[in-house]
């Protein structure tokens, strides 16, 4: 019987949306408020970060993703689109902005990290990926969700991609999970000459879509390459491959939604409702938004962004 069970196994074809190979691979970043990354202060405090790079068969030169979490840490969801990317032969770099910060999760206590370190963290990444021997440094893609698709928006602007990134690489494409757009950067509407995709759930509370549609509007009115992707009836997070959970109330969760926040000259970011610095402590952050997966909406973006990919790795 377990000779039998063995040979069956055997002959059976490869799962391809496993990886054939994997690698934990570390990098340093820094650790800084919002204002010293807004205004150029590189005195932030040295931190050694991590994320697994995985890897789809092959021995040449692969495209690459990288996915950075959102507010509850590496999830399910950067499992499901790493499978979905090795798939078709692109490589992922699921990076771990938490654990060597000695952070678990940020959702119920946004305060503890600084809203843009993903951003620097995400291009400190990728000019680790563009030495690597298995990656094409032409095909490199910046994907992220929630607080992570918040970096990968904003990592696109030209002022930040010129103060924090090594210019030795360019990501080729990014690409936007549900971000915040309740914060409003100076320059903001000058980004850097590369496709920009957004994927945003309708029902979304947490992160409300309707809060970045004039800053959309502002970017394609610049002439930005931007395509924006909506899904009905899908809430915060519906890429979660859990499709057997219910949408819940995250009770204990910040969200910014009911803020209005500006950068000033200074680097600080302001609550334009009080005119002071803002604080988490503030009376616009609310509690309770609603998470949860959406099966069909998922069903949909992997498409969507499965076509954006091919269009930027071709």
């Amino acid at each position: 019987m377990c000779l039998t069970r063995a040979t069956a196994f055997a002959a059976t074809s490869p799962a391809t949306d496993i990886p054939a190979r994997q690698e934990v691979l570390t990098f340093t970043s820094l650790t800084l408020s919002d204002q010293q990354f807004l205004t150029g202060d590189k005195g932030g405090t040295e931190v050694l970060l991590g994320g697994v790079l995985s890897l789809p068969p092959g021995a040449g030169k692969v495209p690459v993703v990288i996915l950075q979490h959102g507010s509850g840490g590496l999830g399910a969801n950067i499992t499901y689109w790493q499978r979905r990317f090795n798939q078709v032969g692109i490589a992922t770099f699921a990076v771990d902005g938490f654990s060597g910060r000695g952070i678990t999760s940020t959702a119920t206590d946004q305060a503890q990290l600084g809203r843009l370190n993903f951003v620097l963290d995400d291009y400190r990444a990728g000019a680790l990926l563009a030495r690597h021997a298995r990656i094409d440094p032409g095909k490199i893609i910046l994907m992220g969700f929630s607080r992570g698709g918040q970096a990968s928006l904003y990592a696109a602007m030209a002022r930040f991609d010129k103060l924090w990134k090594s210019q030795d690489f360019q990501f080729v494409g990014y690409l936007s999970f549900y971000p915040d757009c309740s914060i409003t950067f100076r320059e903001q509407d000058r980004v850097v000459a590369k496709p920009l995709r957004v994927y945003h759930g309708l029902a979304d509370n947490y992160d409300p879509y309707s809060r970045c549609e004039g800053y959309f509007a502002t970017l394609k009115q610049q002439g930005a390459d931007l395509r924006v992707h909506t899904y009905p009836h899908a809430e915060h997070g519906f890429d979660n491959p859990y499709v057997w959970s219910p949408v819940v109330v995250a009770k204990d969760s910040q969200t910014v939604r009911d803020c209005r926040i500006a950068e000033n000259a200074k680097g600080e970011l302001i609550n334009q409702q009080t005119g002071k610095v803002f604080s988490y402590k503030d009376s616009c952050v609310v509690l309770g938004p609603k998470v949860g997966p959406d099966a069909a909406a998922t069903r949909q973006a992997t498409r969507d962004v499965l076509e954006a990919l091919k269009a930027l790795v071709n």
